[in-house]
């Protein structure tokens, strides 16, 4: 039987079907929404593939019958995913931490990342060559590790420029290096306001037409369907891989600030792959605790915290967890999510080393503080808190705490080698106007 090329709707429920190619190019729906598949296709994946890459091709397959990069898959999904990401025993039973953080930049952010710029260069490549073609520029919005992801997947790439956007001094020091020790093709912008200020910017200019026929335009942020795809490729081969060792689906506890790497778990999930119950584990930037709890969806000001990439009050892919469920009783069904304070992260990183076995990030901490409390209500089962980032990164925060030093993986060494610079923005809208359509 032949496979039926999958539409993409906004969430919205405004504007035309479109085609996957189409919906990677465009990043936002043309309604402000966000793109999702018609219908979430079923996989029949028994085992895992010899490697990561191997099983993201299975489960990406689906998404892209009758796309341009449709033959192009496997050589994509064998650059965004050319390391890998171990299921780790923690010293607990049953208590597994999957490792995100062994890309370039040292952040879950590097797969989809990689794989976004392999396919927006790939279908730039299939377009009628033109002399008048304009370099599509990508803005960015970042709390931490989006912006430093997205940059290493574009950095001089023919045809592309980065601009990123990041909330001036509401990083960590590394963070803030990373994002600003590129150059070239690739600017950095520090942003005078939070991160909820950098996303409305981008996903403003994103939505001006105007401004996109003067400037093409393009998303990698997690709005984008290039970034929620992939992702769901780890969490593929993590519980395929349980499954075929233990003969049971496995759970994950994932640290969320904007949603989107949760939604991917969600994604492989109604896939029909052996992935278990999804929860959540937030800072002390609430909106999503709250709601699940019963409340309505009400988004405060946005708090900073010691795990600075989570400092998000009004999560862009909480459309997407709205558009899978029935109503909000189905979504609070589905899932839960708590809160971390900065004292509890802080006491979960310096524990983490006697009682788990790992240092972790303190946005993995706030992962570890869900399993903590799963296993003090007396839950036995095989759960995964997801390891965002590498400590290293927070070596300002975690070095102290455990009494010792983290050295940082040799890709991450070798920017934080490289001179670094950001340019002051204040958050108003037409200033970046100006910045992307005057160099």
């Amino acid at each position: 039987m032949t496979a039926v090329p999958l539409g993409y709707v906004s969430t919205r429920g405004h504007g035309a079907t479109t085609g996957i190619d189409a919906a990677l190019i465009a990043g936002l729906a043309a309604d402000g929404g966000l793109f999702v598949p018609e219908r979430i296709p079923t996989v029949d994946i028994a085992t895992p593939g010899t490697t990561l890459a191997d099983t993201a091709v299975a489960v990406l397959a689906p998404y892209f019958v009758g796309s341009r990069l449709q033959e192009e898959l496997a050589a994509i999904c064998a650059q965004a995913f050319a390391f890998d990401a171990p299921l780790r025993p923690l010293a607990g039973r049953n208590d597994r931490l999957l490792e995100l953080f062994h890309g370039p930049t040292a952040a879950f952010k590097d797969y989809a990342a990689r794989f976004l710029a392999e396919a927006l260069s790939r279908l730039r490549g299939h377009s009628e060559p033109r002399d008048d073609v304009r370099p599509t520029t990508i803005v960015v919005a970042t709390s931490g590790d989006t912006g430093a992801a997205v940059a290493a997947a574009f950095h001089h790439r023919d045809g592309f420029e980065v601009a990123i956007l990041y909330p001036d001094g509401r990083v960590s020091p590394r963070q803030a290096h990373g994002l600003g020790c590129w150059g070239d093709n690739v600017r950095a912008f520090r942003v005078d306001g939070s991160f909820d200020d950098c996303q409305r910017l981008a996903k403003q200019a994103l939505a001006d037409q105007d401004l996109r026929e003067r400037c093409p335009l393009g998303s990698a942020n997690s709005i984008s369907l290039g970034r929620l795809l992939p992702q769901a490729a780890y969490y593929a081969h993590a519980a395929l891989l349980h499954h075929a060792m233990h003969g049971e689906a496995l759970n994950f506890i994932v640290p969320t600030g904007n949603l989107g790497n949760a939604c991917a778990a969600v994604l492989a999930q109604r896939m029909g792959l052996p992935v278990g119950e999804v929860r959540l584990a937030s800072n002390a930037n609430d909106t999503l605790p709250r709601y699940f709890a019963g409340e309505d969806y009400a988004p405060h000001p946005t708090v900073a915290t010691l795990a600075n990439a989570m400092d998000v009050s009004a999560p862009s892919n909480f459309e997407r967890l709205r558009h899978w469920h029935r109503d909000d009783a189905a979504l609070r069904a589905a899932t839960t999510a708590i809160a971390v304070d900065d004292a509890t992260i802080r006491a979960t990183i310096a524990t983490a080393p006697q009682r788990h076995g790992v240092v972790p990030c303190p946005h993995t901490a706030t992962g570890l503080h869900l399993l903590e409390r799963l296993r003090e209500s007396g839950d036995t089962r095989a759960w995964a808190v997801v390891a965002t980032a590498h400590p290293a990164k927070f070596e300002s925060i975690v070095e102290p705490l455990i009494g010792g030093t983290v050295e940082p993986p040799p890709a991450l060494a070798e920017s934080l080698a490289r001179p670094a610079h950001a340019e002051p923005m204040p958050a108003t809208y037409s200033t970046l106007v100006e910045t992307l359509t005057v160099r």
